[in-house]
């Protein structure tokens, strides 16, 4: 295992995602449900920051290795799938539309796995529409976290429109990559 700057932030990425489930279960007489939210807010968006620079960081000093290309993926996930489900917990996000998104997640990594496996790792590499999808998840999640109106903008329904965006391109991004490893089978 490297360990470096770049898997560093992506370590302290998975463990920030424990302190953002935590942040609810703080008595309520202790920190108000919207310093809950906002803390939670600022914490998911902390990590999300360290996302994109973690691997802007790996780029910029040739410090990427086999461990950070498997971890980065794996810290993304568990973020998003912890994240909607509190918010399913919460109410602030249909179970339907974590399920869709937390299936994708899933399906897409083991076939990612499998290609793989076969050897075909780039025909199932990132898209530009897997990094819209993830962008969308990455904006609604923190507005379905604040939750409360800011500045007058209704956040939460903001939030909850980015995440059905979010829903559509994940289901979008999810035909996509199947199409693709289903070009790389029939080769074969």
């Amino acid at each position: 295992m490297n360990f470096n700057l770049p898997n560093a932030l992506t370590w302290a990425r998975i463990l920030m995602i424990p302190l953002v489930l935590a942040v609810f279960y703080i008595p309520q007489d202790v920190l108000s449900l919207p310093n809950q939210n906002l803390v939670a807010c600022v914490l998911f968006i902390v990590a999300a920051i360290t996302d994109w620079f973690d691997g802007w960081l790996a780029r910029r000093l040739g410090l990427t290795s086999a461990f950070g290309a498997f971890l980065d993926p794996v810290a993304d996930k568990l973020m998003v799938c912890a994240a909607l489900v509190l918010l399913v917990n919460l109410d602030r996000c249909n179970a339907v539309l974590a399920f869709i998104i937390i299936g994708r997640e899933l399906t897409i990594s083991a076939l990612r796995e499998w290609m793989a496996q076969l050897g075909k790792t780039k025909s199932v590499a990132v898209s530009f529409i897997g990094k819209l999808k993830t962008t969308a998840q990455m904006v609604a999640i923190p507005m379905l976290l604040y939750y409360d109106d800011l500045l007058g903008l209704p956040i939460y329904r903001i939030g909850s429109l980015l995440m059905l965006v979010a829903v559509v391109l994940t289901l979008w991004s999810m035909v996509y990559y199947m199409r693709r490893a289903l070009a790389v089978l029939d080769e074969a």
